[in-house]
């Protein structure tokens, strides 16, 4: 596993105060998501992401202007009517699309649901432009799922069009700040379930320590094939199967080997 230092630029910071409220931009949102975070989860999907992933099964939430654009009053409007309910059962968790490409509007998004709401909060990311960001614009997040695509700096690229190591180094970072992780990591057949790959991955999640509270192993799936269709767009993977159970069940007990618990 690599452990060189590198760099992610990021011209989004989080808002001064007196500075204007940002406008996001907003792809959906979801009301009552299971897979998202602990318990019932309120999910916030931005537009926006700077990845192409092989694999990815929401191809239209790429450009930022596909979304809807969004006051903070917009979007706390959608989110404040199931403030008391989420309060027991889950939380709200911004996903994407990638949320760091909009990072002034998700930063103030997190500071006023958990000043004006007091809910539990979830970022999922892989965490490609978090350098540019500084450490108190974490201060609201509760929980970070952290994205991690591929264990191998290589074929991670192939993958994604991006270098692995800012994904590392930001892993890092979050023990540092003392966060939460969750890791998620997608399993493609042929591409990101050799045993090896898996184990490597493993032991650099180990190496995070207890900060990380469990792994979630994502089976591939072809569900967003009909959106790489309808945007014009060839699909890479269209041929490449779903992961059997054995598979799955295979990949869940590498990184259990490890120690981790896996999801």
């Amino acid at each position: 596993m690599p452990t060189q230092s590198s760099t992610a630029a990021s011209d989004q910071s989080p808002i001064a105060a007196g500075e204007p409220s940002p406008q996001g931009y907003l792809h959906s949102v979801e009301t009552g998501a299971a897979v998202d975070g602990p318990g019932m989860r309120f999910v916030f999907f931005l537009s926006g992401c700077q990845f192409r992933c092989l694999y990815c099964h929401n191809p239209d939430t790429w450009k930022l202007h596909s979304g809807r654009p969004v006051t903070l009053d917009e979007a706390m409007a959608e989110v404040r009517p199931y403030a008391g309910f989420l309060k027991i059962a889950g939380g709200v968790t911004v996903s994407g699309g990638e949320p760091l490409v909009q990072a002034a509007f998700t930063g103030a998004l997190f500071r006023r649901i958990k000043s004006e709401l007091g809910l539990h909060t979830a970022l999922d990311t892989q965490g490609y432009l978090a350098s540019g960001l500084p450490d108190d614009w974490f201060d609201p997040v509760d929980l970070v799922l952290l994205d991690i695509k591929h264990s191998d700096p290589d074929q991670y690229q192939a993958l994604t069009g991006k270098a692995l190591q800012p994904t590392l180094d930001f892993a890092r970072r979050l023990v540092n700040l003392g966060k939460k992780i969750w890791i998620r990591y997608v399993l493609v057949p042929n591409i990101t379930d050799r045993d090896v790959d898996i184990l490597t991955l493993a032991d650099f999640v180990v190496s995070l320590g207890p900060a990380v509270e469990r792994v979630e192993v994502l089976p591939f799936h072809q569900m967003g094939a009909h959106k790489w269709e309808s945007l014009g767009m060839d699909y890479p993977l269209a041929r490449v199967p779903t992961p059997t159970a054995e598979q799955v069940e295979r990949a869940r007990t590498l990184f259990a080997s490890r120690g981790l618990m896996v999801a």
